[in-house]
């Protein structure tokens, strides 16, 4: 008798032999964690969600309503005007210019309409306004300085800075302005509610500057006198009248320091009263004397009629060695 043997099984790798393994169970404390990891999730989610909707909906409020966020984050009106310049501009001109509302808040002012108001006076070159919490608005301003002055044919007076801008001025001194001399031979030209700036007052205004910082005494017979700007742009010459001297021509082609210089020496030198002299020929001085004035004149000899009333004089004069100056 034969006993019988069960064949084995033809088994090609191990991992196809059954192993009935049971999987560990969590533990209560992995149980924990994972709920909690669960719970900081979902929570995460909620938060995010919750914000992206509260800036969309602040977004859509400000575009629609903005007041009703302006009265919700400050509601103190505005209680002060800090006020900084450089110049004569008041505090009071400042407030009546942007003529704030009573009630009204800094979050609710918008700031560029308010620069524009105060920029429409051609004395303020440049303003930053700026917010400073709780309840006060900064302006800084920048001035701009009068170098002339404009009578106008509706006989009201302008002032006129270096760069040609025609403003009527505010806050200064009368006796300073009284000492500026007046503009001629200008073309005004309408520009908005203003005028538009006037070509070639830079070269006037830098002539006008180095006459008041070189030539102080020679500057203030000058003053309330006239500029005349007819011939600047076609010949390159400003005319200048003094208390002094009826007529005195200036080349803007030509250093404004040496003509001075001459003219200087010419006035120190005169022998007799000077009509007009004219510094545009360089080294040689044209000058016209007025024997008539002489006469006028007490102790005074008159020229006689046999010299020559219209000369050229001083061919070599000294120039002057100070430093250049300008506005």
């Amino acid at each position: 008798m034969k006993d019988t043997i069960d064949p084995v099984p033809n088994t090609r790798t191990w991992r196809q032999i059954p192993q009935p393994v049971r999987p560990r169970a969590m533990s209560r404390e992995g149980r924990k964690r994972f709920a909690l990891a669960l719970l900081k999730t979902t929570g995460l989610v909620v938060v995010t969600g919750a914000v992206g909707w509260g800036i969309l909906e602040m977004a859509s409020t400000w575009q629609s309503e903005p007041k009703r966020i302006a009265r919700a984050v400050g509601t103190a009106p505005v209680g002060k005007i800090d006020l900084q310049t450089d110049g004569a501009i008041s505090r009071a001109w400042v407030e009546g210019v942007l003529a704030l509302p009573a009630s009204m808040t800094l979050m609710e002012l918008d700031l560029a309409p308010l620069q524009q108001r105060l920029l429409a006076n051609g004395q303020v070159r440049t303003v930053v306004l700026t917010k400073s919490f709780p309840a006060t608005l900064t302006v800084k301003i920048a001035e701009r300085s009068p170098v002339a002055r404009l009578r106008m044919e509706n006989n009201r007076d302008y002032l006129v800075a270096k760069d040609g801008v025609i403003f009527s001025g505010i806050g200064y001194d009368p006796a300073a302005l009284d000492a500026l001399p007046w503009l001629a031979g200008v073309k005004v030209v309408r520009e908005g509610d203003g005028f538009a700036p006037l070509a070639g007052m830079e070269t006037a205004a830098s002539l006008l500057a180095m006459a008041r910082a070189e030539a102080p005494e020679l500057y203030a017979t000058w003053k309330g006198q006239v500029v005349n700007l007819a011939r600047l742009e076609s010949d390159g010459e400003i005319e200048v009248r003094s208390s002094e001297i009826e007529k005195i021509v200036f080349s803007t082609s030509l250093d404004f320091r040496t003509q001075l210089a001459r003219l200087d020496y010419v006035r120190d030198a005169k022998a007799a009263p000077l009509k007009s002299v004219n510094l545009a020929l360089g080294s040689q001085v044209v000058v016209d004397y007025d024997p008539a004035a002489a006469l006028a004149r007490p102790n005074v000899p008159a020229a006689k009629p046999s010299a020559v009333p219209h000369s050229f004089a001083f061919p070599n004069l000294p120039t002057s060695s100070r430093p250049n100056r300008d506005l």
